[in-house]
Parts: structure tokens; C-alpha cells; sequence
């Protein structure tokens, strides 16, 4: 299902394809389950019909998917589920409630972990889902439980948040060793600022 660009082995040249695994790195990885998350729309109260097939292979594409990516309404519907689900580790306040999260996700809807180079095709790297060729639903949520669990493993705390401002339902990865970020954007942090400001001036 998933196609991706095939490059040369490490035996035919000296030089490695760098930029295939920070396309696929598991920060990279993560942040497009957090683009996902949020143009799936999980959880949006007005969020009736899902986006078209050609919105989600956007964030695809962004996120290193090449085409050609044949997703169907059926398949965007799947993934919205899915995206449901993964709203959940985002939603977690710590890293103990992440994993908790997790580990349903992962023994309810995922595979065995196994090493993939899809027949030569890529580098080595690991799959969750239970084929190469798994669904695109499938394939969405094995793939960013295994980021996720590596965040929380390697960082030991929630790997990401809901954006903070009460107009936004947008997740996005915490990442860095500073203040805690709270907003998924400038914009919404900026927002809430004057917001804020406001309410002290009319108080």
C-alpha cells in the first residue's frame, strides 16, 4: 500500500540516503501523526464527513509519502478512526498515562514488530502493522503507535498535547527541554495572549 521511493543499497554506493531516513526518522514520523490527527478532524464535534482523500495525501507527501497514494473515502474513513484513537495519547497528561494508552493500542491494533526493507525498495527500518502491504488505515495507526511509544520511551514524558487554546482542537509533539509548550502555533499562542490581556483591561 505504501510506496516508497527505492534507493541504493549501502553495497552500491558510498553515499547513504540521508534524506530518506530523516523523512522517516521517528520525530518526523510523530509529527505526521500529529498533522494527520488534525486534518482528519478525530474528535471535532462539527467534523460530520471527514476531509477528501486529496487533503490527507497532501499531509502525506509532506511527510515523505510518494506517489502514487490511491486513498479512497473508504480508507479516509478508516484513518479517522484510527485518528480517534491516537487523539487519546495526545490528550495524556503524563508519560504514565501515555503509555497506558499505548499499550491498548498497541495489543489491541497493531502486529509484531518486524524489520522491513519492502524488498529491498527502502532502508531497513521497523513495522508495526501486520503486512507491508497492510491497509492505509492500519498502517496509519501501527505506524505512529510505534513513534509515540519510542517519544515516550526516549523522553520519558506525554510525547505531544491538544493545543491549549479553547478555540483549537490541533495536537502537536512536545519536544525540547524548555517551558512546557502549551499552543500548537504562534497564532493560537498570540490569540490567547490578547485575549488574556483584554480581560485583565475590561476587569
Amino acid at each position: 500500500m505504501r510506496y516508497i521511493r527505492p534507493v541504493p543499497s549501502p553495497r552500491d554506493t558510498l553515499t547513504p540516503d540521508d534524506d530518506w531516513s530523516t523523512r522517516h526518522s521517528v520525530l518526523s514520523t510523530a509529527r505526521r501523526t500529529a498533522a494527520l490527527v488534525n486534518v482528519l478532524g478525530a474528535g471535532s464535534p462539527d467534523a460530520v464527513r471527514g476531509p477528501a482523500p486529496d487533503a490527507v495525501a497532501e499531509v502525506l507527501r509532506a511527510y515523505g509519502e510518494n506517489d502514487p497514494l490511491d486513498l479512497t473515502v473508504r480508507d479516509v474513513d478508516g484513518m479517522r478512526e484510527a485518528a480517534v484513537l491516537l487523539r487519546e495519547v495526545f490528550a495524556a497528561e503524563s508519560a504514565d498515562a501515555a503509555a497506558h494508552v499505548l499499550n491498548r493500542l498497541l495489543g489491541a491494533h497493531t502486529g509484531r514488530l518486524r524489520l522491513t526493507s519492502h524488498q529491498g525498495g527502502s532502508p531497513w527500518h521497523p513495522h508495526l502493522d501486520h503486512d507491508d502491504d497492510a491497509p492505509w488505515p492500519e498502517w496509519f495507526l501501527a505506524s505512529s503507535c510505534l513513534a509515540l511509544t519510542v517519544l515516550v520511551w526516549d523522553r520519558q514524558r506525554a510525547p505531544g498535547r491538544v493545543c491549549a487554546s479553547g478555540g483549537c482542537r490541533n495536537v502537536f509533539i512536545a519536544r525540547g527541554s524548555g517551558p512546557e509548550r502549551r499552543y500548537c502555533s504562534r497564532r493560537c499562542a498570540t490569540r490567547e495572549r490578547v485575549a488574556a490581556h483584554r480581560r485583565r483591561a475590561d476587569g
